[in-house]
């Protein structure tokens, strides 16, 4: 009776995931087809197929201005990836895009106080940076998508005879077919890993770690919000909460940060489309900035008395439900449906293939 009841504790965790992310999945792969065809190889490699400081600011800023959450930037990275951005830019981009963005910054001023918003912005784009350039240091075989020159001029060729709209409706076939099955499996199956995990540490135990800010806290609660889902904009006034009634303000800091920009549905795309050695290069860079900045926030402000105007807090609650792109929930059932039906079009060769030597 217990199992049974976790179970659905663990599916509907899951599904509540699903659908926080199942809509911005579906714009991204709309943006990543605009892209692919839009946007040529040529031009990606010329603005962003490099190792230079530039392409990486460019990445991280465009990444800043994007409310999308962190397993939304998944088809637009990887598209970015495949259309020939060096391995540094894209993982700038696909870190700055979910840890910050202008309705984050809102939320937080008004939430969170001026003090952390500042380190909050700070980090945010320092850090994208930062992970950008061991990616562009580090990465071998994963730095870039190597094409051969024949290939090259094919793809200028077809560019050049597709009209405006042929190429945009060529690029969407591109991103709801490939793209789409390839990461739709990669996303079920990391969202059911983040339910069960969210089942397992329900908010109370998280509340309970943000409180202490010692090493242990610190350490598992980057690890731990590493492989949940966390959305910026949606555990602000979470993580508002716990510092108003005295929680760490650098804990707090330090899971938001490690925790909007990873999670298993990222992780898994990343690690089976790009490579091991990219997730961890992401990944472990990811967790040790949280925890240095979780160390210099709490230097910085523990102790320090923090006041939140009610007032202010709501007229910034206000302002970022102007500008927040609000999906109805029975579209979020329609986008998670899409995408489960995406995963099972992905799985079923291989389900056959088994079904046939087991015959």
């Amino acid at each position: 009776m217990y199992i049974l009841e976790f179970f659905k504790d663990v599916v509907y965790s899951s599904i509540s995931i699903l659908n926080g992310a199942s809509g911005w999945l579906i714009i991204s792969f709309i943006i990543a087809g605009l892209l692919h065809n839009l946007i040529s190889p040529q031009k990606f490699q010329k603005s962003l197929g490099n190792t230079k400081i530039s392409s990486l600011l460019k990445s991280t800023v465009s990444g800043m201005l994007l409310p999308i959450c962190s397993c939304g930037v998944i088809p637009i990275g990887i598209s970015m990836y495949f259309s020939g951005a060096y391995l540094g830019p894209v993982l700038a981009f696909m870190t700055s895009t979910p840890i910050i963005n202008p309705i984050a910054v809102v939320l937080s001023l008004g939430l969170l106080g001026p003090d952390i918003t500042i380190i909050y912005v700070i980090s945010g784009f320092v850090v994208p940076l930062i992970v950008g350039i061991l990616g562009n240091k580090l990465g071998k075989n994963e730095l870039y998508i190597k094409q051969d020159e024949d290939e090259e001029v094919a793809i200028e060729l077809e560019e050049d005879s597709l009209s405006f709209s042929q190429k945009i409706i060529e690029g969407l076939k591109w991103s709801f077919s490939e793209l789409a099955l390839t990461i739709s499996k990669y996303v079920v199956i990391g969202m059911l890993v983040a339910g069960f995990i969210t089942t397992v540490f329900p908010s109370s135990i998280i509340q309970k770690y943000l409180g202490n800010p010692g090493v242990l806290s610190l350490g598992s609660i980057a690890i731990l919000a590493c492989i949940m889902y966390v959305c910026a904009v949606g555990h602000i006034p979470f993580i508002a909460a716990l510092v108003a009634s005295g929680a760490s303000p650098g804990v707090a800091i330090t899971f938001l940060i490690a925790g909007a920009a990873t999670n298993l549905p990222e992780l898994i795309s990343m690690y089976n489309v790009i490579g091991k050695r990219t997730v961890a290069i992401y990944s472990l860079t990811l967790t040790t900035c949280a925890l240095v900045i979780g160390y210099i926030t709490n230097y910085l402000l523990m102790g320090k008395a923090t006041n939140i105007n009610m007032s202010y807090t709501q007229e910034s609650i206000n302002i970022a439900n102007s500008i927040m792109l609000n999906i109805p929930d029975s579209m979020k059932y329609v986008c998670s449906f899409i995408i489960v039906i995406f995963c099972i079009k992905a799985i079923l060769p291989s389900l056959r293939k088994v079904v046939r030597n087991e015959a």
